[in-house]
């Protein structure tokens, strides 16, 4: 499986690398100011073309907050940008079918206008204040540096190494089911043949399987094709792969952002939206009559030879060696003040967007989150080069 989407994923952080480096978050926090439909469609732009691993999503739809944004805009945002993006698509695509790839777009449009009419509704308005008054609100920067290619690399390298536990650990969890776990176990877990009670039951149970396997982002897509190939329901595996933002690591995030009250009322909603997602989308799917099969989806065990995947992965080492080049000479071709690097997870943080800092000796120190920034406070000496 990693063979076979080695290219994909080299392709999709590369270019969602570009991204983060070349669009502005100052015009993201400006624009989401309110949750009308206008604003809406602002944040799932700037989600989607912010392309993030869910914990990233989370600590910036936290920082977006903090400065300002509305809470539901924001929750938004933080969806877009794990689930409308091109690197998990392709990877959808190469792995399961283009049919996964097509129902990750439609059943994210499908999530937002759930989560747009949902959240004002089911989360009283009380505990999003009270979460607001508990953050301190964070200033624009006046920075106007443009951004360069040696910054698209290093978000690019920074997302990698960030990822590379979610990576692996989704690969290895997937291929240690598929060989080791029977069909008959999972097949115990999904209903099958019993129409709409089937369907219903698989979208409530994918969210669940998400949350306990601790597997999120890109990594959790392989074993949305083991789980898929099992006997999970179409509509179930697209609420399993939806569910990377309600893992348990992250459920526990939440809580230290915004309090346990206003915690178990997001948990809620998100589960509901994804399931419903997963229903709608299959739904929707059968209607146009170009639902998936069990035997368009069959994981490839062939041997690794010389074929179109071989070609592909050999350009995606020479783009990755570019990109790795342009991030080692990053200094020469941008003001080093600009940007910082994570030293706990790897990522590379815009300093005016830190959504977390520390100050050790005098030396300020820049985190994609507050988690990364207590574990780093806790011992400095453990992540600090030597």
């Amino acid at each position: 499986m990693f063979f076979d989407t080695f290219w994909a994923l080299v392709l999709g952080f590369t270019l969602s690398g570009a991204v983060q480096a070349f669009v502005s978050r100052k015009a993201m926090r400006k624009a989401l100011g309110d949750h009308k439909v206008k604003t809406v469609a602002k944040a799932s732009f700037f989600g989607a073309v912010s392309s993030s691993c869910s914990y990233a999503a989370s600590a910036l739809a936290k920082s977006l907050f903090t400065k300002g944004a509305d809470f539901t805009s924001s929750m938004i945002f933080m969806f877009a940008s794990t689930n409308l993006v091109f690197e998990l698509g392709l990877v959808l695509w190469v792995l399961i079918g283009w049919q996964f790839a097509v129902a990750e777009f439609v059943g994210g449009f499908v999530m937002i206008l759930l989560l747009a009419i949902l959240i004002p509704r089911l989360i009283p308005q009380n505990l999003i204040a009270g979460a607001r008054d508990s953050f301190e609100m964070d200033q624009d920067s006046t920075s106007t540096r443009k951004a360069n290619w040696h910054d698209a690399a290093g978000y690019t390298i920074g997302d990698f190494t960030m990822l590379r536990t979610e990576l692996v650990v989704g690969f290895l969890v997937s291929g240690l089911a598929t060989t080791f776990v029977p069909d008959t176990f999972w097949r115990s877990l999904f209903l099958t043949g019993h129409g709409f009670l089937g369907t219903l039951e698989n979208v409530i149970i994918g969210p669940f399987i998400a949350i306990i396997s601790f597997v999120c982002s890109v990594g959790n897509v392989p074993l949305a094709a083991t789980l898929w190939n099992s006997g999970i329901s179409f509509g179930g595996t697209i609420a399993f792969i939806f569910a990377d933002l309600i893992t348990l690591p992250l459920l526990i995030i939440y809580g230290k952002y915004y309090g346990k009250a206003l915690t178990l009322r997001l948990v809620g909603v998100f589960w509901l939206v994804m399931s419903l997602s997963g229903l709608i989308t299959e739904y929707i799917f059968k209607g146009l009559g170009i639902s998936p099969t069990m035997k368009m989806a069959v994981m490839s065990q062939r041997h690794i030879g010389w074929n179109r995947t071989t070609i592909l992965n050999l350009i995606a080492i020479a783009t990755l060696a570019w990109v790795y080049y342009m991030y080692r000479t990053q200094s020469s071709g941008s003001e080093i003040e600009e940007f910082a690097k994570d030293y706990v997870c790897g990522m590379q943080v815009r300093i005016a967007d830190a959504p977390a800092e520390f100050e050790l000796a005098g030396k300020k120190y820049y985190f994609c989150m507050d988690g990364c920034r207590d574990n780093f406070a806790a011992n400095p000496a453990k992540f600090l080069p030597n």
